[in-house]
Parts: C-alpha cells; sequence; structure tokens
C-alpha cells in the first residue's frame, strides 16, 4: 500500500471518533495494554508531559513543545484531531513522522493488531510512541485524546501533568455535570508527579483536591494567582504580557483564550524548571513567540487574510465560544460575515445564543458525518433572530462570504474542527510551514 492507501486502511479499518463518533469510543485500556507490551513498552523510554482539559490543551500543547524546542531538546509532539494530514498528529521538533514509517508501521504490525479490533486512537497512539522511542525523543508532549482517565495515552507516567479547564463537552462519554467530567480529567493525575490545573470552579476544585490528596501529588491552581500584568495589550506580533516571571514576552497565539493558557503555561515553565528541566527565559520567550513556526500549529484564531481581515478557529463548544464570541464582537470591522457549522455531539442551541445579532451569516456544514445538517443549523438560528444563507460546503460559503465582504469588513469561519479542516485544506499554499 501507498501512503494514502495506507490511511484509508487506517480510517477504514478502525473504529475513528472524528467520523463516527461515539461508535468508536472504547471505554477501557485492555488493548493499550497489548499493543504497549507488544511494542516493549515505548513510552517508558522517554519523558513525558501528559496535557488534558477541555479547551486549550491543544494550545497549550504546541506551545511548550516550542518553548521546549528552543531550548534544545528533540521534541515529541502528540495531538489529535488533525486538519488536513493525518501525520499532523505526530511531530518531532514539529516535523511530521514520515509517510514511510506510516506505511511500514501498518505493513508490519497488522498482523498483530487486526485480531485486537483496536480503535483509530488507540493504534494511533500506539503508532506515535513506538515513534517517538526509536527516534529517542528527549520528551515528548502528550495530548489526552478523550477525558484522561480511560483515554490511552493515560499509561504514561509522566514528570508533568497539566489541566487546563473543565467545561461540558463530551458528556455521553464523560458524564453530565462539572463533578464527573472533573473525575475523568484528574484520571492522570499520578502518584506522587505535580500537576498544574488552570482553571477551576468550586464544583471541579474538590475533585481535583481529592484526587491529588489520595495520589500524594502536588498541585498548583494557576489561577490563584496571574503571573502577568492584567489587560495585556495586542497588535500585530502577538500579545504582549508584562512582568511575567520570564520578562516581557510576546505570545503569537492571538486569540481571547490564550491569556488564561498562558497563566498556566507560565506556571508549568516555573514547575519544569524545578523538576531539572533547562530552561532559560530567552528560550521561554522565544517559544511563546514562535509556536506555529515551531510546531506547525493551525486554526488557533488564524489569520487566513488581512484585507478583508479572515480568522479562523477551531472552538467547537460552550466553553471555547464564551471566549471567541467576545472577541468576534470586539473585533472593529464595517460589517462582520461568520461562516458557520457544527457537529452533532455539540450544543448548537446555546453557542448560537453566544452569537453576534448583527452579522451576516452563511450557515453551512463540514464533511463529516457527525455534522448537524446545514437546515437544522439555519433553522434552529432562525428562531434565535439570526438570518443567514445556506451552503453545503464550507469552501463553497467561504468563497461566498469573501465575495460579499468589503475591504474594511471581518470574515470568521468556525463553530468546528472539521469546519476549519475543510477550509485549510482548499487554501493554497498551506499555511504549515513543516509539512514535509
Amino acid at each position: 500500500m501507498n501512503y494514502q492507501e495506507t490511511i484509508q486502511y487506517l480510517f477504514n479499518s478502525t473504529p475513528v471518533f472524528e467520523h463516527v463518533g461515539a461508535q468508536a469510543y472504547k471505554e477501557g485500556l485492555s488493548n493499550t495494554h497489548l499493543l504497549d507490551k507488544h511494542f516493549n513498552h515505548p513510552h517508558t523510554r522517554f519523558k513525558t508531559i501528559h496535557i488534558a482539559g477541555t479547551n486549550g490543551k491543544g494550545s497549550c500543547s504546541h506551545t511548550l513543545a516550542a518553548i521546549l524546542q528552543e531550548e534544545g531538546y528533540k521534541v515529541g509532539l502528540y495531538t489529535s484531531p488533525h486538519l488536513i494530514d493525518f501525520r499532523e498528529r505526530i511531530r518531532i521538533n514539529g516535523k511530521m513522522i514520515p509517510k514511510e514509517y506510516v506505511i511500514n508501521f501498518v505493513a508490519n504490525e497488522r498482523h498483530f493488531f487486526e485480531p485486537l479490533h483496536p480503535s483509530f486512537f488507540e493504534l494511533t497512539t500506539a503508532l506515535a510512541f513506538k515513534y517517538f522511542a526509536e527516534e529517542q525523543v528527549d520528551i515528548a508532549v502528550i495530548e489526552v485524546g478523550l477525558g484522561g482517565r480511560l483515554d490511552c495515552t493515560n499509561i504514561i507516567t509522566p514528570i508533568l501533568s497539566i489541566i487546563t479547564n473543565i467545561s461540558l463537552d463530551h458528556t455521553q462519554f464523560l458524564g453530565n455535570t462539572l463533578e464527573k467530567i472533573a473525575f475523568e480529567k484528574a484520571g492522570i493525575i499520578k502518584h506522587n508527579i505535580p500537576v498544574i490545573i488552570g482553571e477551576t470552579v468550586k464544583e471541579t476544585k474538590d475533585v481535583f483536591l481529592q484526587t491529588a490528596e489520595k495520589m500524594e501529588a502536588p498541585i498548583t491552581f494557576a489561577q490563584d494567582k496571574i503571573l502577568f500584568q492584567p489587560t495585556p495589550k495586542h497588535d500585530k506580533k502577538g500579545i504582549h504580557y508584562h512582568d511575567t516571571p520570564f520578562g516581557d514576552i510576546i505570545g503569537e497565539l492571538t486569540g481571547l483564550y490564550q491569556q488564561k493558557n498562558t497563566n498556566t503555561l507560565l506556571y508549568a515553565c516555573l514547575k519544569l524548571q524545578q523538576l531539572g528541566i533547562h530552561l532559560n527565559k530567552e528560550n521561554i520567550i522565544k517559544g511563546f513567540a514562535n509556536v506555529t513556526t515551531n510546531t506547525s500549529l493551525m486554526g488557533r484564531w488564524q489569520t487566513i487574510c488581512l484585507s478583508p481581515l479572515t480568522i479562523c478557529d477551531t472552538g467547537h463548544n460552550i466553553g471555547g465560544w464564551k471566549y471567541l464570541a467576545e472577541q468576534i464582537k470586539n473585533t472593529h470591522a464595517k460589517e462582520k460575515h461568520i461562516v458557520f457549522g457544527m457537529v452533532d455531539d455539540k450544543d448548537l442551541h446555546t453557542v448560537l445564543t453566544l452569537l453576534p445579532k448583527d452579522a451576516h451569516y452563511y450557515w453551512t456544514q463540514p464533511s463529516t458525518h457527525r455534522a448537524f445538517p446545514v437546515e437544522k443549523v439555519a433553522s434552529e438560528a432562525l428562531t434565535l433572530r439570526l438570518k443567514g444563507t445556506t451552503f453545503h460546503d464550507v469552501f463553497t460559503a467561504y468563497k461566498a462570504a469573501k465575495k460579499a465582504a468589503q475591504n474594511t469588513d471581518f470574515i470568521f469561519i468556525g463553530g468546528s474542527s472539521y469546519v476549519v479542516a475543510d477550509l485549510l485544506k482548499h487554501l493554497q499554499p498551506l499555511p504549515h510551514p513543516k509539512n514535509t
């Protein structure tokens, strides 16, 4: 099989959450342990940092990897989902896993894993850990796929655990209360391993405290003290954070929600230094300023065009849209044009209530079986007096918005990672420098 045939094999022969949702979710770690044993426990051969959370874990994972790369470490990065190419999930120093490695992994190991009927994520995690071990990375930043306690990344014993925040998402798997979701996320807290919690509310803080006490894990609540001056300023370079423990920092990622992530990451850098990971302040500053260059991160308040200003973002749940809606509202423009679609396990109605009333809407649906039909999105929006035009694919909707917009207007594309993925797949050149 060539690369495309190999990827199609992976998508078609294993349950893929991004494609079929709940059917792909496998509770328990039995397959993960069998795969891990087969490959001689590769995750034990490198240091790891484990990052969970409802929102922000992807941005935090990429930023932390960028910082460690600036320090000169060989850094593995495992994240999900991908937007354009499967190999985005598995990187070393920003460069994607080679196509040949993926092909050979499937060709050489399918006789073992096929009888197990693993999920796509179980198999992908085994592939990542094997690749990182063979390439002898110094440290790997591992993003949790779903939840934490039963996520197949949770076989690792990291040097540091990070939980960014908790909000209602994936409730069919993780529970329908903040406490239940926090319990699942807290499952990554390991015995005597420090953990940093980015944001909490009373219901979640008690869960984290109890779990940390049980595991004898030192716990830090980042929101208890903000490690930079309030009201950081934005400009074309990024967000300026003054008086951090490492001096003034410019964060390349400019989404409003990144301020919370930055505070969590500053605590993480301090803790890593205490754990003996060498990080000098110059490289920390460089890491924050060079996230997309170092890691090829896409889809986080990403600028597609300057005239008219065009932004896409993968925010896809209530927690993320509370920040996105505010940032869209505060964007200075003559008119706002919003290309919007969602997938069917999200709270469509509540997210729609957060959208501005005075924008021009281009309702659409991403190319996944899990998408809300565009007719449902438009119908639900109409009950909230949000009017727009329907389009059955994202790029057609984007082209219509671009045609209608003046140079002084603002265009936003989002509502789902899959909406952003469908957009980026059609844009050339692709905005990720290390996809080779």
